[in-house]
Order: structure tokens, then C-alpha cells, then sequence
């Protein structure tokens, strides 16, 4: 496969995994501030910034972090290129390159939601843009369905898929440190009522409730962190996540030389293997997830350099 058609498939999934999880992130932000009726000045809408990583970029051109500028930020800000409308923009482009690799219903999709986004840009209030956040969702979860009922299991297949899924570890990984950070800010944990609404916001921003209920009796801090970093059913957890992509990555590089990408994706998976949320919960959350954020980086990176730089 040419170099160029495999990082267009690769950015292309990730570009629709991270629109998605931005407005799932947002419309999920939003019912928790109206469930716990919480005054203007209490609102949380920076935490949103904080689990893109885009802080700086946001405090040097805005002056608040309230309900206007971040929905402006991370939605229509063609300036921050981890927004909504610049994701979309970007994904539409690989996909117009490589339109002949790629089922038609992908790319008419794609195209739609472009379409969507520019019609939406004006608009400011998250009340304005409930609907089109909820389309941006349902575009993500029609995109994942297209690439699993309508492509070979070739190399263009596994691209793809490799895109979405460290995409998403590191999206649910970011997700779950900055709410912690926010709930238990010295690590000591009290699982209050008003925190349990808190976490089970959490896992509702990856579509997780309802099956952490099945393997939980009640929602507490511990369980929601070994659910979304260690699950091996979970489809949105880190680990399941990143053993997927491994999986992706070994079908790629299947009859090729051992390469970096493929050992930093072992080493990446197999940190999983020796530890759990109890362990990590002692030792510090956010160092773990600090040095997963380091790790995911470098095997985009390897990937980069094994694959995309021919």
C-alpha cells in the first residue's frame, strides 16, 4: 500500500474518532451542569479544555472559560485545530484523496457531516446545538459501523481501525485523569452522592454506563477506573482499545522485519498485563496516565516514521 493512502486512512479515522468524542464530551458536560443545577459561577466548563490538552492554546486567545468560549473553542474555532469543524475538515480531506479505497457510504457521510458543520458554524449556545451535536455522535457510530460491515480485511481496514482505536485510549485516558484531578484533588476519596453523579457523567461520555451497571452494583471512583483503563469487553476502554490496535498493527506488519512500531505497541499493551486500578490508584492515576499519554505519542510517532515517511 502506498504511504500516502495509509496515513489518509489512519488521520482520517482518527480526525471522526475525535469530532465524536468532543461533542460527546460536550452534550454529556452539559446535562451534568443541568442535573446538578449548578450556578453560572460554578460551572465546569474548562475541564472540556483540560481533556483535549489545549489549555494554553485556549487561555492565549480567550479570557474566560465559560459556556460561549468553550463551545466556540471546541466546536467552530478553525484556530484550534483539535476542533469539531477543523477534525471534520481534515477528515473530509484525506477521505477525498483516497475515495477509491473507501466504501461511497463513507465518504457521502463524511461529506454530510462537512456540509452539517458549516451550516451549525454560527451558532454559539450548547442549547442551539444540542441536535447537531447528537448528529456528529450518531456520524461516529455510522462511520465505526461502515468500516466494520462494508470493508475488506485488508490493510486499508486495518489502518483505519488503528486510527480510531489509539485515537480513542487516548481520548477515554484523558477523560477519566481530568476527572478525577477535579473530584479528588488530594486523592482522597469520598464517594458522595454528588460525586457518584460526577463519575457516572463520566461514563456516559463513552457510552459506558450501562455496561459498567453490569459488571458493578454501585458507581464509586475504583470500579470506573479499572472499568474504562483495564477492561478486556469494553469496547472504549484503554486496554481493550490498545490491544485492538496492537492486533491491527500485527496484520499489518504481518511478514515484514520486526520494526519499532510494533515493539512500542507490545511494550504499550503490555503494561496493562502487570497492573490494575488498585495498584495504580496507590501510586498516582495521573502518573499513570501521564506516562500511557507519553507512550500512545511515541507509538504514533513510530508509526509515522515506520510507514508514512516512505
Amino acid at each position: 500500500m502506498l504511504s500516502r493512502v495509509a496515513n489518509s486512512l489512519y488521520w482520517m479515522s482518527r480526525y471522526l474518532e475525535r469530532a465524536e468524542n468532543v461533542a460527546r464530551f460536550v452534550d454529556v458536560n452539559t446535562h451534568l451542569m443541568l442535573d446538578l443545577a449548578l450556578p453560572v459561577d460554578q460551572t465546569q466548563w474548562l475541564p472540556l479544555i483540560s481533556a483535549s490538552d489545549d489549555e494554553d492554546d485556549f487561555k492565549a486567545r480567550y479570557e474566560h472559560a465559560d459556556e460561549k468560549s468553550v463551545v466556540r473553542f471546541l466546536t467552530f474555532d478553525d484556530k484550534n485545530p483539535n476542533s469539531i469543524l477543523s477534525c471534520i475538515n481534515r477528515a473530509r480531506e484525506n477521505a477525498r484523496t483516497i475515495r477509491e479505497v473507501i466504501p461511497v457510504d463513507v465518504w457521502e457521510r463524511i461529506n454530510e457531516l462537512y456540509h452539517l458543520t458549516q451550516a451549525h458554524s454560527r451558532k454559539r449556545s450548547v442549547g442551539a446545538l444540542e441536535s447537531y451535536y447528537n448528529e456528529v455522535r450518531r456520524s461516529g457510530n455510522h462511520f465505526a459501523g461502515m468500516l466494520i460491515n462494508a470493508m475488506s480485511r485488508d490493510e486499508s481496514w486495518h489502518f483505519a481501525r488503528m486510527g480510531q482505536l489509539l485515537e480513542r485510549a487516548d481520548k477515554t485516558a484523558r477523560l477519566l485523569d481530568v476527572k478525577y484531578f477535579l473530584l479528588l484533588p488530594k486523592g482522597e476519596a469520598i464517594d458522595s452522592p454528588y460525586d457518584n453523579v460526577q463519575w457516572g457523567a463520566v461514563l456516559k461520555s463513552v457510552n459506558a454506563l450501562e455496561m459498567y451497571r453490569q459488571e458493578y452494583h454501585a458507581i464509586n471512583y475504583r470500579d470506573v477506573t479499572q472499568f474504562l483503563l483495564f477492561s478486556k469487553r469494553f469496547p472504549r476502554s484503554v486496554h481493550f482499545s490498545i490491544d485492538y490496535a496492537s492486533s491491527a498493527l500485527s496484520n499489518i506488519c504481518s511478514g515484514m522485519p520486526a520494526n519499532k512500531a510494533l515493539s512500542d505497541m507490545y511494550a504499550l499493551n503490555q503494561r496493562f498485563l502487570r497492573t490494575d486500578a488498585t495498584k495504580i490508584l496507590t501510586s498516582g492515576l495521573h502518573e499513570f496516565i501521564d506516562d500511557l499519554q507519553l507512550s500512545l505519542n511515541q507509538a504514533d510517532q513510530s508509526i509515522y516514521e515506520t510507514f508514512f515517511m516512505r
